[in-house]
């Protein structure tokens, strides 16, 4: 069988999880992959450019294969491409309703609700689970950030959390600090594929249930990730864990605001299992491409 070019796929390309006033992270969406290599996928999101591209492939009623690529490799799961991919599946064969997603982590679980043109998605990630972040990855976290451990919040716990991926949760001191983001992106990047993480969460917490973030993102290619599912629902199993949610177990995340691409996650850890996180996703015009 021939396999396409990237050149003979036209993807579909959504901003997932836009404030009401606008931005939003752009994702690639391929609606059926089968017959698409490893490297087809890769060179189509290397194209493309967006932090990560999902790869469709039918398996059966609302029942898909989801793969994800960076422009550099693989990733195992990526929340904002599956909100993406979840909207425009509504938008073009199945309306609102449930979507089952297997992706190489595990199980997806869509609820896409709403109208054409309004979607908005709900995704229940695998089970979290939380790790210490030993004294020796975090000195060289924070050497490769720039950051002294002063300008860590004393009052918020350090440590590393999963809903698909790992990821180190470190709290700045200030929102300015969390602002001032400017580290080595070769050092980083050896760091994060030596301890298997997906990217590094940066976060300020303004009250209980509004939290700001920052996601590291360099083995990816990219500076930072405008908004990061899977980040946001590891936080959420985070805080669950350590007993600091909320009342009613959801907080919101307000990312990508320092880089011009505001994001709104809304994030519900209650209970046990997996963690919710919604959000909508608009259709991206034309041949725009690019951004991260």
């Amino acid at each position: 069988m021939t396999t396409p070019s990237t050149a003979s796929v036209s993807p579909l390309r959504y901003s997932a999880f836009p404030t009401p006033s606008g931005g939003g992270n752009p994702a690639g969406v391929v609606l059926d992959a089968a017959a698409m290599t490893d490297a087809d996928m890769l060179g189509l999101a290397a194209d493309l450019g967006y932090s990560e591209t999902a790869f469709l492939e039918p398996r059966g009623d609302r029942e898909y294969r989801i793969r994800y690529f960076s422009p550099r490799a693989e990733v195992d799961f990526c929340g904002h491409a599956t909100v993406a991919a979840a909207v425009a599946l509504a938008d073009t064969t199945h309306g609102a309703g449930e979507l089952l997603l297997h992706a190489n982590v595990g199980e997806i679980r869509v609820r896409v609700a709403g109208a054409a043109g309004s979607f908005s998605a709900t995704l229940t990630t695998v089970t979290p689970q939380t790790a210490e972040l030993e004294a020796g990855p975090l000195a060289e976290l924070l050497d490769a950030l720039g950051w002294a451990a002063d300008d860590l919040d004393p009052d918020q716990p350090t440590g590393l959390a999963y809903g698909g991926l790992w990821h180190p949760i470190l709290w700045a001191a200030t929102r300015e600090r969390l602002a001032a983001l400017d580290y080595d992106f070769a050092a980083l990047t050896a760091l994060m594929q030596r301890e298997g993480w997906g990217t590094v969460s940066l976060l300020s917490r303004e009250s209980a249930d509004l939290i700001h973030s920052r996601n590291a993102f360099p083995i990816g290619g990219v500076v930072e990730d405008p908004a990061t599912g899977a980040a946001a629902a590891a936080l959420g199993g985070f805080l669950r864990a350590k007993g600091l949610l909320p009342s009613n177990g959801a907080i919101r995340v307000l990312q990508g605001e320092d880089m011009g691409q505001p994001c709104l996650l809304d994030v519900d850890a209650r209970g046990s299992g997996g963690v919710r996180v919604s959000g909508t996703a608009t259709r991206i015009g034309g041949d725009e491409a690019g951004g991260s």
